[in-house]
Order: structure tokens, then C-alpha cells, then sequence
């Protein structure tokens, strides 16, 4: 139920990034590029500060009443989202609705009181197979808008959408209220003992994994799509299902995320998380490109006039200058089948024409070095499919090590490290774009992602090898 409930909220969470494209392609509003981030964006903003609170209320109260009403109370902005007729009205339903993201918390802290600490990694990582719900939003709620509005015959009943995601929300709801078990730890804890964690360097760290890893698969979802519009030139709707394809797959290994965690240790697990997460975004960092630079020329040995421009050739006087020709059918080769590596060409073109007097050490003819370097769609997938494989078993084994740590404080541990990793969801596409409109380059998005994953790297591997020298320090 906890898997049901977290794949309903998550899914409402993430719809605007298909309703608000929607609405603003079809001409129901009129809002600019900024507006429609910041309506994608709430949400998502709502849901990573409000993960903290609701992990200590379920710490408090249990995950059964606190998880239901959670759904009920997100359910009401949901509705009202549905007679927004304003910019305005339809930002702060999104800010209400964006409550379903701290679910997350809610379930984790939830999900792990009724499993051993040996089964804890297994149980927290097919609960977040819930993440899938960003993955059916992609791709049933685009049908869904379709088939509501007559195929955009009939526009108003866009309303009928969010509708239907809040009668989702009520009915899981009552379902889960009515077959779930009360239970709950550490009622009698004043607040200060359960925030006493966030002052552990363990618990930030924790964090910044999964700012990498959750923040990471949560900003490449809504990024992916204009990534392969403007790279690759695909159609809206096939972006829109490569996109899935990254999301969908990334979800499901969660949960083979903590049963290795299970199995042989979070800190294996992370160990091999961070480093092809690093190795696979270093991979992708390298764009596509068409570069032409100059290359190495031909210059007069001595002073006379230019006799001849033959095909081969530069005839000076007596001396005859031989030129390295365009190799045959560069321009169409390197287009086709799968190039996977960067292929180079270099050829030279004279710089004169017959009758000129040159001088000694003239430029005759100019080099011309071509590289080029395809970024093949297929090999580019296969890269980030092992990108977001790596995620998903990152998701699980991070949250493999909180009650292994924190047995008695996993919601508000929990809260936190879900806070930092929500924030990372939010605060990564607006990262791209500037790291895009700066640059240039659609692949700085990559680039950042391969130093934050050798950062964290580095901070894991240098605290394990203080440990295993002082006990004292903090793993």
C-alpha cells in the first residue's frame, strides 16, 4: 500500500511538466518560457521542504493517519487547480498540490518499521518503485489530454484532468486509511532530540548522494524532453517516450538497489553507484560537434609567380607545390551507419590563384583539419540508460543506510535527506538552462554531473579511510 500510495502521489506531483506544455502548445494560456519553468518548478518546491515536517509528524503520529490525510489535503488543491483561470491561481494550486512529493518521507519512515534491519534496504527500495508514477504521467497523461479535449476540439475540458488525479488521490486515500496498521516510534521524543541528527555530517552527506542520484533522475525527467528535441531533432511525442524510457527503468532498480545493499553493504553499493556515475556523464559530456579549424599550410619556398592551381597541385615558377586532396566521400561517410568514436579529416585549399606574384615563405594553400563527431542517438540512450540504472540503485541504497544509522530517527532523517534531494529536482533544470544559455553546449548538464559524482566520491572514500584509522571520526 505504502508502493501504491507513493506511485499515486508522485505521479500528481509531476504533472504540470505534461499539463502546463500542454496548455500553453494548445493556446489556453499565454505564458512565457519563465513562467511555465516556475509552474513546472512549484510543485517540485513544495514537495522537498515539506519532507522534513511530515517526517517528523510521522515519526509522531504513524505513517497510517499522517500518509492519508497527506492525499486527502493534496487532493483539494488539485481540485481548485482545475477552475484556475489565472496565472496566479493556477501557481498556488500547484504550490498546494506539490505536498504529494514529501510522501516520500512519509513512506520511508512508514515502510521501515515493519521490516528487520537486514530487510530494510529490500523493503525501502520496492517502495520507491513508487518514482515509476513520474514515468505513467509522461506517458498516459498526454493521451489523457487528448482524449478529454476531443482532440483539442473541445479545450475547456483540460479541467477534467486534475480532476481525475484528486478523485486518484481521495479514493487511495480511504483505501489505505482502511487496510493499513497504526504504528508508530518516538512518540515521547521532545522535538529537540528528534532533530538532534541534522547536526551529523552523515546525515548532509547522506544528502548530497541523493541530491546526485534522486535530485539527478528527478531533473533529467523534465529535461530530457527539449534535451532530444534540440539535440537530436526528434518529434515532441517520441522525446516524450525516450524520456520515459530513462524514468521508467531508473524507478523499477530501486528496489535492486537495496536488495544489494541488503546483500552486501550500502557502501559497496554507493562505491560502484558513484563511480559509473561518473565515468557514464563523462562519456555523455562530450557534445555533438561539426568543428572545422585551420590545420597546417603550405608556404613558398622562394619568391615567383603562380603558373598553375591544379587539382593536386600549386605550380610556382619551376617549383611545384603538391596539396593533400578532401578525402573521398568525407561529407557522406561520416554520416553513415553508427560512428562511435570522433572521426577526423584534413585536406588543403590554395590560398592563391594563378597570375599572383608570392613571396618567399607565402602562404600557398590553407589546411583544413575536420572533426566531427556524431553522438550517435542509440550509443547516446544506451549511455544514460546506464546513467539512470546507476541512479535507481543509488536511490535504494542510500536509503539503505538511514536506519542502518538511525534506526530510531529514519523519518526525520529521512525528511532531510529527501529535502536535499527534492531541492536537487528543483534546482536542477534551472541549472541547466543557465549552464545552456552561458555555454552553449547541451551537454553541461552532463558535466556537472560528472564532478558532483567524483565529489561525492572523493568525500565517501576520504571519510572511510579516516575511519579505518580513528574510530572516533564519523563514517
Amino acid at each position: 500500500m505504502n508502493t501504491v500510495a507513493f506511485a499515486v502521489c508522485f505521479a500528481a506531483w509531476t504533472m504540470n511538466g505534461v499539463l502546463v506544455t500542454f496548455l500553453v502548445d494548445q493556446g489556453v494560456f499565454q505564458w512565457s518560457d519563465t513562467q511555465v519553468g516556475w509552474l513546472i518548478g512549484l510543485p517540485i518546491l513544495t514537495g522537498s521542504i515539506m519532507r522534513l515536517p511530515l517526517g517528523l509528524l510521522t515519526d509522531r503520529f504513524g505513517g497510517r493517519w499522517v500518509f492519508a490525510a497527506l492525499m486527502l489535503a493534496s487532493a483539494v488543491p488539485l481540485y481548485t487547480l482545475s477552475l484556475a483561470g489565472s496565472y496566479r491561481t493556477f501557481a498556488l494550486s500547484s504550490l498546494g498540490f506539490g505536498l504529494t512529493g514529501a510522501s516520500f518521507a512519509v513512506g520511508v519512515a512508514y515502510t521501515s518499521l515493519f521490516f528487520s534491519r537486514e530487510r530494510q534496504g529490500t523493503a525501502l527500495g520496492l517502495f520507491g518503485i513508487g518514482n515509476a508514477g513520474a514515468a505513467l504521467t509522461t506517458l498516459i497523461a498526454p493521451t489523457l489530454l487528448i482524449r478529454l479535449t476531443a482532440g483539442g476540439a473541445d479545450l475547456e475540458r483540460w479541467r477534467m484532468l486534475p480532476r481525475l488525479y484528486a478523485a486518484a488521490l481521495v479514493v487511495t486515500a480511504v483505501a489505505f486509511a482502511l487496510v493499513t496498521q497504526s504504528r508508530r516510534s518516538m512518540a515521547a521524543l521532545p522535538l529537540s532530540r528528534r532533530l538532534a541528527p541534522l547536526s551529523r555530517p552523515r546525515v548532509w552527506r547522506f544528502g548530497l548522494y541523493y541530491f546526485l542520484v534522486f535530485g539527478g533522475f528527478v531533473g533529467l525527467s523534465q529535461w530530457l524532453m527539449p534535451y532530444y528535441v534540440n539535440v537530436y531533432g526528434m518529434t515532441v511525442t517520441m522525446a516524450g517516450l525516450m524520456a520515459s524510457s530513462f524514468s521508467l527503468p531508473s524507478s523499477l532498480v530501486r528496489a535492486l538497489g537495496g536488495w544489494l545493499s541488503d546483500r552486501y553493504g550500502a557502501r559497496r553499493v554507493m562505491y560502484v553507484v558513484l563511480s559509473l556515475c561518473a565515468i557514464g556523464c563523462a562519456l555523455l559530456s562530450v557534445p555533438r560537434m561539426d568543428v572545422q579549424s585551420p590545420g597546417r599550410g603550405v608556404m613558398a619556398r622562394r619568391a615567383g609567380v603562380v603558373t598553375a592551381i591544379e587539382p593536386g597541385a600549386i605550380v610556382v615558377g619551376a617549383d611545384r607545390y603538391p596539396l593533400q586532396p578532401i578525402p573521398s566521400h568525407w561529407l557522406a561517410r561520416r554520416d553513415e551507419g553508427t560512428l562511435v568514436l570522433p572521426s577526423k579529416a584534413f585536406w588543403q585549399e590554395p590560398a592563391v590563384k594563378s597570375g599572383d606574384r608570392v613571396t618567399k615563405r607565402q602562404l600557398l594553400a590553407r589546411g583544413v583539419t575536420h572533426i566531427y563527431f556524431q553522438a550517435n542517438v542509440a550509443i547516446f540512450s544506451a549511455l544514460l540508460l546506464l546513467v539512470g540504472f546507476t541512479m535507481g540503485l543509488g536511490m535504494g541504497a542510500v536509503f539503505k543506510h538511514i536506519p542502518d544509522y538511525f534506526p530510531g530517527e529514519v523519518g526525520v532523517v529521512g525528511g532531510i535527506v529527501g529535502v536535499i534531494g527534492g531541492v536537487g529536482g528543483f534546482v536542477c533544470p534551472i541549472l541547466f538552462g543557465a549552464l545552456l544559455q552561458h555555454t552553449g553546449l547541451w551537454t553541461t548538464c552532463w558535466m556537472f554531473f560528472a564532478a558532483l559524482a567524483v565529489a561525492c566520491l572523493a568525500w565517501m572514500h576520504i571519510v572511510i579511510q579516516r575511519m579505518s584509522h580513528d574510530t572516533r571520526i564519523e563514517a
